[in-house]
């Protein structure tokens, strides 16, 4: 009876252990499991690293959401061995979403209040200007980042608001396919190309596209300008831009 009790115990003791080794295993595979659903989740992200060139994205309301990817998508491309290059960060006049023309909404990293110094800023467009031209907060951050910046770039109707500040005057610039002549009229101190014929321009600190898909033409001279050759065939190739080129085929 005594030998049978102690077995008993024996028994219980190996039940109740193996049991806290199989909580224990299930305790560490959730937490195993939140481990990766958290890198999932945050290993995308890209932090900011003040010894890297700042580019800055400017938005706001109704701008057109492929002149502002398409940066994005150039300048965040690591080097071929896994390197950040730069900080990409995106700016409103306030926190608050906006709304593109295509109708989502981004969330702006910064405001005109709080944005780091600036190595570039590209000027994107909408389909309607006259809200950003005639807004005063938007011109004068243009104004206030070119003194600061190294290069300025401006996409499709995003001219408007580089004559409007003044900074470009005396130099070349392009606009959409149709806007040369009113931007010329509007700003008669800028050298508006022939937007039939020309797609990009590049003058001093200063270049512009026709914009839309176009802007990945600004995007890509500045990255290889900033890095190298090497470096641009790298994210054309990311990019499968041959793969557009050649989607005839």
């Amino acid at each position: 009876m005594k030998n049978t009790l102690i077995f008993c115990i024996i028994g219980l003791l190996i039940i109740s252990c193996d049991f806290d080794k199989s909580k224990t295993k299930t305790e560490n595979q959730a937490i195993s499991d939140t481990d990766k659903k958290r890198d999932t989740l945050t290993k995308h992200l890209k932090p900011f690293k003040t010894e890297l060139p700042t580019i800055g994205l400017l938005m706001y309301n109704g701008v057109l959401q492929s002149e502002v990817i398409a940066t994005s998508d150039v300048f965040a491309k690591p080097t071929e061995d896994g390197k950040q290059l730069f900080n990409v960060i995106t700016i409103a006049e306030t926190e608050n979403p906006i709304t593109t023309e295509e109708g989502m909404r981004f969330v702006p990293d910064y405001t005109f209040d709080n944005c780091p110094k600036l190595t570039a800023l590209f000027v994107p467009s909408a389909y309607d200007m006259y809200a950003q031209v005639h807004n005063d907060k938007i011109v004068n951050f243009i104004r206030e980042k070119n003194k600061e910046t190294e290069y300025i770039v401006s996409n499709c109707a995003g001219a408007q608001l580089i004559g409007k500040s003044g900074i470009a005057d005396g130099h070349k610039i392009v606009t959409w396919i149709g806007g040369g002549e009113q931007l010329q009229e509007d700003y008669p101190n800028l050298k508006v190309q022939d937007d039939a014929k020309i797609s990009f321009v590049e003058d001093g600190k200063f270049s512009s596209s026709n914009g839309n898909l176009v802007s990945y033409i600004t995007a890509l001279n500045l990255v290889e300008k900033m890095t190298s050759l090497e470096h641009r065939k790298f994210v054309e190739s990311y990019l499968y831009l041959d793969q557009l080129k050649n989607w005839k085929e």
